[in-house]
């Protein structure tokens, strides 16, 4: 499983990232996990509000930070 954080490295991003390791962790899942920060290859998304996640190339979430709950949902439905 591939999963990007899109986000230019503010505080909303970073939690974002924490989220995904600790939804990831509780699951029992492993998956590549990458930090992207450069603002073209975000825009390449077509998202207009960071943070934005993507898992497996399918922007699943943009503008806000998910519970560990959502996060899991979101990492079991697109994976």
């Amino acid at each position: 499983m591939e999963i990007k954080v899109l986000g230019t490295g503010c505080a909303n991003c970073k939690t974002l990232e924490k989220t995904v390791h600790i939804a990831l962790e509780e699951m029992k899942l492993e998956a590549n996990v990458e930090k992207v920060e450069d603002i073209s290859k975000i825009m390449a998304y077509g998202i207009m509000r960071t943070p934005g996640l993507v898992i497996n190339s399918k922007v699943v979430l943009t503008g806000k930070i998910p519970s560990i709950k959502e996060m899991k949902e979101l990492i079991e439905k697109h994976s």
